[in-house]
């Protein structure tokens, strides 16, 4: 495993939200492109391409998942450099994420939140986040990328043990 995974899972008056928390010694807005530009995204999660603006629809390549598929995510809010707000919906149901970035003493650290309407598949969704997180480092930094097989099944009862506590 590259790392010991790191999600946090907080119950909401809506669900639960999973919390995954990166930093970087860089700039705020540095890591804000590595998030929204659609060349920097395709290095770590997938291109995008569309008018991006709060309201919008753009269509984002799922470049590491099988076949590629392309997706469509609104765009629920969009406050440069702090905070992105995307939901989708597909046949696994409906997605809501928020990246959230916050600049303090040269770190930049990212909040990854992802709001469930339930946890039934967070054995699944928690890996795979850990995984594109550990992409954006590895991007970012110029390290080797992780290989998927070292998150899933491997995180799963990690992620599984958070839906039994309280």
């Amino acid at each position: 495993m590259n790392r010991p995974p790191t999600g946090e899972l907080f119950r909401t008056g809506t669900g639960s939200d999973l919390v995954l928390t990166r930093t970087f010694r860089a700039p705020i807005e540095d890591v804000w492109a590595s998030v929204t530009e659609p060349d920097r995204t395709a290095r770590w999660y997938g291109p995008w391409e569309g008018d991006a603006a709060p309201g919008r629809t753009i269509k984002v390549q799922l470049a590491f998942e099988d076949q590629t598929p392309w997706v469509d995510m609104h765009i629920d809010a969009c406050d440069p450099p702090q905070r992105l707000a995307l939901s989708a919906t597909d046949e696994f149901g409906a997605w809501r994420i928020e990246l959230l970035l916050s600049h303090a003493d040269g770190v930049t650290r990212l909040r990854f939140v992802h709001h469930l309407e339930n946890e039934e598949q967070l054995g699944e969704i928690g890996p795979g986040w850990e995984y594109y997180l550990d992409m954006l480092v590895a991007a970012r930094d110029g390290s080797p990328k992780p290989d998927f097989d070292t998150y899933y099944p491997a995180m799963k009862p990690y992620f599984l043990a958070l839906t039994t506590r309280t």
